[in-house]
């Protein structure tokens, strides 16, 4: 076994484990401090946790593989009830009741949870008769990807809960309709253009420049959708051809006769749009004109619920944090303070940073969560552009290590598992990254193996060394 290991990945872990120390130790260090070892600070403690996941590593490895296929599903129940019975926690945590205290301990089961149920939907995708295309099937194994995640939101913890729409990276691996994913990002656009440009203005009609694009994009988007599903070249640009025409006679009419919405006609011509494909569908027998038409349905009540939803569902702090996202507000103070902090310590950093336990800004604590969600702003500071880069690299080598060995997996148990591990890392690093940079919502997640804290720690480490010990099980004969 310990020769089948990947030694590589191995080692990237174990320069991660050694960067994240000195990171912490620069965030959490104050002037006058003595003694950085001390289990009375930050850095003296993140060795505990770092020896334990260490500990914890050896032990996973040492487990016959077979053990996680075997018991997924009771794995991923018991870690099911731990997010249910964490609900009813008393304990609140910066407004949060995903901590469970006990004594002097604190553990986050949303951390462990991932594990679980990575291993649960791998089991599940692994076994004989599953297809992926088949609607039950897929909606089964998304199913379990979702329920915990459910729990997370009742724990008050948006963020951790956010992460797991990282296993719909697997899935489009696994063979997942490339639409599901296109889906996806078109929510994100409509969502981010019509929300910042909502009360801009078109020339001098009373037309909501954000409603006007995304009501555009969902008649291109589906009229491309025509050609892409049904390969009829003539039928999307008759389309697009009414759409834009319509839409632009309307348009110089208000500009220049009578001033009126035009997100009115675009609404109308929206609703005929998706009439034709009915009747195509009906006419033809087709079933892709309903798909196409249920995207152009789901597209228009996804805006216009998104936009009920900021504006009179979210309480007020949720509502400026993405105001300040998209730049509509800047709260210097408020929403927007951690990241213009953060981003004010990583340009003092300059090329080669200030050096270590030499950052200005981290230690006179001017970042709060800096040595936990806002932890990359020290790297920033202390090691400037090269170290950070240097980071990035390392990450960077990290996935694309996990995605080979994920290739190589000759049981699909395996290659799923990987996968999910795969997304998983993949986005904590670009969204707690970007949210340093100001790029990406402030969700509150962790840097794998930088941020400060054992459940992070150990959560990530039990994703990484199950899938070692996985792999290194790939060429042992079977009796």
């Amino acid at each position: 076994m310990l020769g089948s290991l990947d030694w590589w990945t191995i080692g990237i872990y174990v320069a991660l484990l050694i960067f994240g120390w000195v990171s912490v130790c620069g965030a959490s260090y104050t002037y006058g401090d003595t003694d950085i070892f001390s289990l009375s600070t930050r850095s003296g403690m993140q060795i505990i946790w770092i020896g334990t996941s260490i500990v914890l590593g050896f032990v996973l490895l040492m487990l016959d593989d077979r053990f996680y296929d075997t018991f997924a599903y009771i794995i991923y129940a018991a870690l099911l009830l731990l997010l249910f019975v964490t609900i009813f926690n008393p304990h609140e945590i910066k407004g949060s009741r995903s901590w469970l205290v006990l004594g002097p301990l604190r553990l986050q089961p949303a951390e462990f949870a991932k594990f679980a149920t990575a291993l649960a939907v791998a089991k599940f995708m692994s076994t004989y008769g599953f297809d992926i295309h088949r609607w039950k099937h897929f909606a089964a194994a998304a199913g379990i990807v979702v329920l915990p995640m459910l729990f997370i939101v009742a724990q008050r913890e948006t963020g951790s809960a956010l992460v797991y729409l990282s296993f719909f990276l697997m899935f489009y691996r696994e063979g997942m309709p490339g639409s599901v994913l296109f889906t996806g990002v078109a929510m994100v656009v409509y969502f981010v253009v019509g929300i910042k440009y909502e009360q801009v203005f078109l020339w001098d009609t009373p037309t909501s420049v954000g409603k006007f694009v995304v009501l555009a994009l969902v008649q291109v988007f589906t009229s491309v959708m025509v050609y892409v599903y049904n390969k009829n070249t003539r039928e999307m640009l008759t389309l697009l051809a009414y759409s834009v025409g319509i839409t632009l006679v309307f348009l110089l009419f208000s500009e220049y006769v009578i001033p009126f919405d035009i997100v009115y006609v675009q609404l109308f011509l929206t609703a005929a749009l998706m009439g034709y494909l009915i009747f195509r569908g009906l006419s033809t027998r087709i079933k892709n004109y309903f798909y196409i038409g249920l995207f152009c349905l789901g597209s228009v009540v996804f805006f216009y619920s998104a936009d009920y939803v900021l504006n009179d569902v979210m309480e007020p702090h949720q509502r400026v944090r993405i105001n300040v996202l998209l730049g509509l507000d800047e709260d210097l103070a408020g929403a927007g303070y951690n990241v213009h902090q953060s981003e004010i310590a990583i340009g003092s950093g300059g090329l080669r940073g200030k050096g270590f336990l030499n950052g200005t800004q981290t230690k006179l604590k001017f970042v709060p969560e800096q040595d936990t969600d806002f932890i990359f702003c020290t790297v920033g500071e202390e090691e400037g552009f090269v170290g950070s880069a240097g980071v990035l690299l390392l990450f960077l080598a990290l996935i694309l290590r996990l995605i080979k060995l994920s290739e190589r997996q000759p049981f699909k148990f395996g290659r799923v598992y990987g996968y999910c591990v795969l997304g998983i890392f993949l986005f904590h690093v670009f969204i707690n990254v970007g949210m340093v940079l100001g790029l990406t919502p402030v969700i509150g997640i962790p840097l794998p193996f930088f941020s400060y804290g054992g459940s992070s720690l150990w959560g990530f480490t039990l994703l990484l060394f199950i899938f070692l010990r996985i792999d290194a099980g790939r060429n042992l004969v079977r009796t």
